[in-house]
């Protein structure tokens, strides 16, 4: 892992670094709500997007099986505020889904099904505005996922994490992020 990184709950036997990326097995846990018992969210300081909007992005590749076992980035100040953005099965269909969290109240900003298992998405964060868009394998063209205004609580540093959650107790499933980057636009 590059310099910046550090975990949160952190569960070494579940996450490992190959040649394909950063593979996190997808433990049972929960960040949705008031449960926010998730491991290994891995997270870095975010850029200040009060000076020009800042790009964040990352390739997702997730083969879920269990409801709402899921994969994202977001934009993350702590377990109760983020914005994500990833992939999710919902009700047996796989999803792009992108959700904001406000002090453990939680909004679906968008649910999308898609078909691919791989996907890039991108958050792009100016001032207190937040906007997903996101890429399947194979697309050669951005689709608008959601957008809306950053849960910052009072006196939080927002983060970038990668995390994935709600996976099934009695199966060893892994997600895999690669391609991470962060540009400031303008």
């Amino acid at each position: 892992l590059g310099e910046g990184w550090s975990w949160i709950r952190e569960a070494k036997e579940a996450w490992r670094v190959t040649g394909r990326g950063l593979e996190l097995r997808v433990l049972p846990g929960n960040l949705w709500g008031g449960a926010n018992n998730a491991k290994n969210l891995l997270v870095r300081p975010a850029p200040d997007s009060a000076t020009g909007e800042v790009e964040v992005s990352v390739s997702v590749t997730n083969l879920p099986t269990h409801q709402y076992e899921q994969a994202n980035l977001a934009w993350y100040y702590d377990d109760s505020h983020m914005v994500k953005l990833g992939l999710e099965l919902g009700d047996g269909q796989g999803c792009s889904v992108m959700g904001r969290e406000e002090a453990d109240k939680t909004r679906t900003l968008a649910k999308i099904p898609i078909a691919a298992t791989s996907v890039r998405v991108r958050l792009c964060v100016s001032g207190r505005q937040i906007r997903g868009q996101y890429l399947p394998a194979g697309a050669d063209k951005w689709l608008d996922a959601g957008t809306g205004e950053l849960p910052a609580p009072a006196q939080s540093q927002a983060k970038i994490s990668l995390h994935c959650y709600q996976g099934p107790p009695d199966a060893e499933h892994w997600a895999r992020f690669s391609e991470f980057r962060i540009v400031r636009v303008r």
